[in-house]
């Protein structure tokens, strides 16, 4: 529990990356086996070679508010459940999951006088359909409120939102529904800012590698003496 708290605090603060692994093995956590373990070890390996990774921030970003949505088919088989997804970025960086840094967000970049619809990816194209046309009735959609269709079509009328379909391989909620292939896990990290941390003149970035090196000591003080191996 000690340590999916531990990579839990990691994924909502400045490691998306890790999320999906990360929510996946907690929902093991009240009966884990040594299959879990292992895949709890796999993740902080992972921190451990990427630890100069974060998010980082530029004080006078370029694009605004941008979010990603997504829905993996029967993400876990063993419940037939599916799992879904969704990320909104600012200036090219991944804020939700970080709320401690909103208002910092906000305050850094200022109120601005141009309002613009935010743009919201999806990758199945007949929801893209709906969401824009308003509600269509089909075998598939007959059991959702037709209100809720009518209310993304008000906010499409009133350009507060911009819905537009996107490929997906580029769709970077991807990364919250799925385990992926190291290719496209990594273009998803790199389309939200998750870089190598690195000094800049503006000083405006998230420091997530000493938080990664606090954790990886504190398991490792605790869980070795307990009989663990790393």
């Amino acid at each position: 529990m000690s340590a999916i708290g531990a990579l839990m605090y990691l994924a909502n603060c400045t490691r998306p990356d890790i999320a999906f692994a990360t929510n996946l093995l907690a929902r093991y956590s009240s009966s884990p086996t040594r299959r879990h373990w292992n895949g709890i070890k796999h993740i902080f390996r992972y921190l451990q070679g990427t630890i100069e990774f974060g998010l980082y921030y530029s004080r006078n970003p370029e694009v605004g508010l941008v979010g990603f949505a997504d829905a993996g088919y029967l993400s876990d088989p063993h419940k037939a459940r599916s799992q879904t997804g969704y990320v909104f970025t600012y200036g090219g960086t991944a804020i939700s999951g970080v709320p401690k840094n909103k208002l910092w967000l906000q305050q850094a970049s200022g109120v601005s006088t141009k309002k613009e619809p935010t743009t919201i990816y999806e990758d199945n194209s007949a929801c893209v359909t709906q969401l824009k046309e308003g509600y269509i009735k089909s075998d598939r959609t007959k059991h959702i409120p037709p209100r809720f269709f009518s209310y993304t079509q008000e906010l499409e009328k009133n350009q507060e939102v911009d819905i537009q379909y996107v490929r997906s391989s580029d769709n970077a909620a991807d990364l919250f529904t799925k385990a992926l292939p190291t290719t496209v896990f990594k273009k998803h990290v790199q389309v939200l800012e998750c870089v190598v941390f690195k000094i800049c003149e503006e000083k405006t970035y998230l420091f997530s590698g000493g938080v990664c090196f606090a954790v990886l000591f504190f398991l490792f003080m605790v869980f070795i003496p307990l009989g663990f191996s790393m």
